[in-house]
C-alpha cells in the first residue's frame, strides 16, 4: 500500500550510497549479503537475542533496498538479479515466522505461523501468475513496475511487511495477534489483486472445439 508512495523517499535516501557502491560491488553480491543478514537474524531469534535479531533484520532490509539502486546505476540490471532477489527475499521472509515458532513454541504460535505462511503462499501466487500473464501479453509497459516483476498494489506490500516483521521481533509476547492481523490484511490483498485481475485481464472467448482447463 505504501511502497509507491515511499519509493521516491527510499531512492533519495539510498542514492548516495548506491552511487558509491555501484563502482565497487556487484548488485548480486548485495542481494546475497541481504539474505545473509536475514539468516543471521533468524539465528539470533533462535537464541532469543531480540535486539541483535532486529538489528540484523533491518540491516538486511536496507541492503535489499540497495541492490536494485546499485544495479540501475552500474548498468548491471539483469533477469538473473531480479530472480535471485525475489527468491532470497521469499526465503528470508519465511525464516522469521519459522524462527518465532521455534523460539517461542506453543500451540497458539504454531497455528498463527501456519495461518500467516498460508496467507503468504496464496498472496505470492496471486501476483506472480498475474505478472507472468502481463509479460505474456507484452503489456508490461502499460503498468508501473516497482521491481523486476510487475506487482499489482495491495494492502500489504514490502513496507508493511517490514514493519510487521519488526514488530514480531520487538514484541514477541503479542506475536499471535500480530500474525493473525497480518494474515487478515494479506488475505484482503489477495482479494484486491483478484478484483484487479477481473477488471484488467478479461478472459477471451475460447476457440470452437477447445476445452477450458
Amino acid at each position: 500500500m505504501l511502497d509507491r508512495m515511499l519509493r521516491p523517499v527510499k531512492e533519495s535516501v539510498v542514492s548516495p550510497l548506491a552511487v558509491v557502491l555501484a563502482r565497487r560491488v556487484h548488485p548480486n553480491t548485495i542481494t546475497i549479503g541481504a539474505f545473509a543478514f536475514g539468516v543471521v537474524a533468524f539465528i539470533c531469534l533462535l537464541q532469543h537475542e531480540m535486539l541483535l535479531c532486529a538489528t540484523f533484520w533491518l540491516l538486511g532490509r536496507l541492503l535489499d533496498g540497495l541492490d536494485g539502486a546499485v544495479a540501475r546505476r552500474s548498468g548491471k540490471q539483469s533477469d538473473l538479479g531480479g530472480y535471485l532477489d525475489m527468491l532470497l527475499d521469499v526465503i528470508a521472509y519465511a525464516l522469521i515466522p519459522l524462527g518465532m515458532a521455534l523460539a517461542f513454541p506453543s500451540p497458539a504460535v504454531f497455528v498463527a505461523v501456519a495461518v500467516l505462511l498460508a496467507a503468504f503462499y496464496v498472496n505470492i501466487a496471486s501476483w506472480l501468475y498475474l505478472s507472468a500473464l502481463i509479460e505474456k501479453r507484452k503489456r508490461r509497459d502499460e503498468y508501473v513496475a516497482t521491481t523486476s516483476l510487475f506487482m499489482p498494489s495491495g494492502l500489504i506490500e514490502g513496507t508493511e511487511t517490514i514493519v510487521f516483521y519488526t514488530l514480531f521481533i520487538a514484541f514477541p509476547g503479542i506475536f499471535v495477534v500480530l500474525a493473525y492481523t497480518m494474515a487478515a490484511m494479506t488475505t484482503i490483498t489477495v482479494a484486491q489483486r483478484l478484483v484487479w485481475a477481473l477488471r484488467t485481464l478479461p478472459v477471451p472467448a475460447a476457440p470452437p472445439g477447445s476445452r477450458a482447463e
